[in-house]
């Protein structure tokens, strides 16, 4: 039939008569030579192609043996150079799917290509073709724009990129009104979810968890095991199966990353056993071979964490914990720098993983604390230990009171230097060093704060979260399900009556840690959402 209509102005007269009889029969279905037709015209003149999208989609259900046929010339008109042509088929693509639901996937498949057009008004026809899609069929089109969220060999990265940022911008913020019904629909999207999940970048892999959490069915009122089920994603992503290996820098971010990215789902009753584990066997034994900059992040991590550990993990924990201890508190005044940081982070986690397992301390650092189970060890003399201890921590306050009064001399020097100040630039150092300065002097009343119940044969652990870590806002402690109350052996922070409101960002705790009366770690915090994840075999580097 293609060699009978040359002329255009015939053809569009014959693809309205074409369209004419179709409308006006009663039995669509006997109408195969006008559809045949149509799709025959509809590859001529750009005015015959227009006109034809138009009829192919309103009569396809009819003609299910020609829908192949008729598909593929729609195809053609989609990939016309004319922007008008191509602009209106991207539109009209949703309308096969409208009574042949069966082509969502297809029609998905062809839209995600056109994701990446260069023509505002073509990429703005294919977003609004997709969500046109999403609530036609909402399930069946997630699960075929997923297929494209999953990172595979085959896989076109900037396709696979534009994707993940149409289901950021354009389905992630309709949740409610998509994912219905609720429940059922939002399980669906977090099974979607973990399959693509496979090779991310860190920022792909927070946007992922962003949204999860914000689901109801990880809301507030979640049961354990749901949290349980989110911990179990990041433990993926932080690679726990995998052999450690020291010299792998990527492997040791990831792993740090997503201890602390899962700290929300611990304070809400999940375990944390996999991670810890995984840090006891591996990380904390060679934590002397890490660079100094991943020592830092990996125990204020572990910092945060320790208030979740169970009873179980805390007793395992213990031994490594207290041999860091010694390492950083030094027995005697050598002139040695000391690491107030390190300090402060290994006291914090001492007293959690003690507040759980008291009695393990005994055999460690020679307390008589006594529970009645064999592990008390009440028979053997631990002295040495005690006094070895003690005397450390004898040390670590006399070095952290000398340190406080330089700090706090500092301070004075500091508001001296603002008043004077003149440029912007001025007033901007010297505001970072008053923030390092504070950030010192927490830090340092936070050691104080531990150090003093320790003394005792029989210390009072702190068990709660009122002790706020100094790289935290103090007006943001961490969540808790304990009561929060101040411990009545007074080892509280001493800083927290004050609330103080400065953060501790980069630069204020990079200046803090190489000050000479300080540490000598040169570490700093590292923000979330700067870690690439995958790495493995598509060249997704950690950084």
């Amino acid at each position: 039939m293609s060699q009978q209509y040359s002329d255009d102005p015939k053809h569009i007269e014959k693809l309205y008569e074409f369209g004419d009889r179709l409308s006006e029969s009663q039995d669509k279905s006997k109408n195969v030579e006008e559809y045949e037709g149509i799709i025959e015209l509809s590859k001529t003149s750009i005015k015959a192609k227009q006109l034809g999208a138009q009829l192919i989609t309103r009569y396809f259900k009819f003609f299910p043996s020609l829908s192949t046929k008729a598909f593929d010339v729609y195809l053609d008109i989609i990939e016309e150079e004319d922007l008008g042509v191509r602009v209106q088929a991207i539109r009209g693509l949703p309308l096969f799917c409208k009574d042949t639901p069966e082509y969502i996937s297809k029609i998905i498949h062809v839209l995600v290509q056109f994701l990446n057009a260069e023509e505002s008004m073509e990429r703005d026809a294919v977003h609004k073709a997709l969500m046109s899609l999403f609530r036609q069929d909402t399930k069946a089109s997630l699960t075929a724009l997923f297929k494209h969220a999953e990172a595979t060999p085959t896989t076109d990265d900037q396709i696979r990129e534009k994707v993940l940022n149409f289901l950021r911008d354009k389905v992630f913020p309709l949740k409610g009104e998509l994912l219905k019904p609720q429940d059922e629909m939002e399980r669906h999207i977090t099974d979607l979810i973990k399959k693509s999940l496979g090779d991310v970048t860190g920022e792909e892999f927070n946007m992922f968890m962003d949204f999860l959490t914000s689901l109801s069915i990880f809301g507030g009122k979640a049961p354990q095991e749901r949290m349980q089920e989110l911990v179990g994603i990041v433990e993926g992503q932080a690679d726990l199966d995998a052999q450690f290996d020291i010299s792998n820098t990527n492997h040791i971010d990831r792993f740090i990353s997503c201890l602390k990215l899962a700290l929300p789902f611990f304070t809400r009753g999940a375990q944390c056993g996999k991670f810890l584990s995984y840090l006891n066997k591996h990380i904390i034994p060679a934590f002397d071979k890490l660079p100094e900059q991943k020592k830092l992040d990996l125990l204020r991590a572990v910092a945060e964490v320790s208030p979740y550990i169970t009873a179980q993990v805390a007793r395992q924990m213990l031994p490594e914990i207290v041999q860091l201890l010694k390492i950083y508190m030094p027995a005697k005044k050598t002139g040695k720098e000391m690491n107030f940081t390190y300090v402060e982070c290994l006291l914090y986690v001492l007293h959690h993983l003690a507040h759980k397992a008291p009695n393990a301390t005994n055999s460690l650092c020679g307390y008589k604390i006594v529970t009645g189970q064999p592990s008390d060890r009440l028979g053997e003399d631990f002295s040495e230990l005690y006094k070895d201890f003690t005397e450390r921590l004898t040390t670590v306050e006399d070095l952290t009171k000398a340190t406080m009064k330089k700090l706090t001399q500092g301070m004075s020097e500091h508001n001296k230097a603002m008043s004077t100040a003149k440029t912007d630039e001025e007033k901007s150092s010297v505001k970072t060093k008053k923030q390092n300065t504070t950030t010192g002097l927490r830090t340092c009343n936070n050691i104080l704060a531990m150090t003093k119940a320790l003394h005792a044969k029989v210390p009072s652990f702190i068990g709660d979260t009122s002790l706020n870590l100094s790289w935290k806002e103090a007006t943001k402690p961490l969540a808790s399900t304990t009561t929060g109350k101040r411990p009545a052996n007074g080892a509280g922070n001493n800083m927290g009556a004050k609330k103080a409101r400065v953060q501790s960002n980069q630069l204020a705790n990079k200046a803090f840690e190489g000050i000479s009366y300080g540490g000598g770690g040169r570490g700093s915090h590292q923000g979330r959402g700067r870690h690439g994840f995958g790495g493995r075999g598509r060249g997704r580097g950690f950084w």
